[in-house]
């Protein structure tokens, strides 16, 4: 699914209650096992999450720019227009 070496940009939706987490990793099937098993205070009262969207970078710098774009956009709508792509 997804290459070595590399970081991901990922949007997650809860299954709960249809709301979205964005984050950033080098590893998304780690990253997800993380939300998912209750070990991130943020996202445990709303498990279990999916992955919706990832995008890949070089550097773990990137990923996390990337991910604070998608967060400044603060729209359901944009994040939704962007899954779809």
């Amino acid at each position: 699914m997804v290459g070595q070496n590399m970081y991901y940009t990922y949007v997650l939706i809860s299954v709960k209650d249809n709301s979205y987490y964005i984050g950033s990793t080098s590893n998304i099937e780690q990253r997800l096992n993380y939300h998912n098993t209750g070990r991130s205070s943020y996202t445990k009262l709303k498990m279990p999450w999916n992955l919706v969207y990832f995008e890949e970078f070089q550097t773990l710098s990137l990923a996390r720019k990337r991910e604070t774009q998608i967060k400044a956009w603060k729209s359901r709508k944009a994040i939704e227009r962007l899954i779809k792509k």
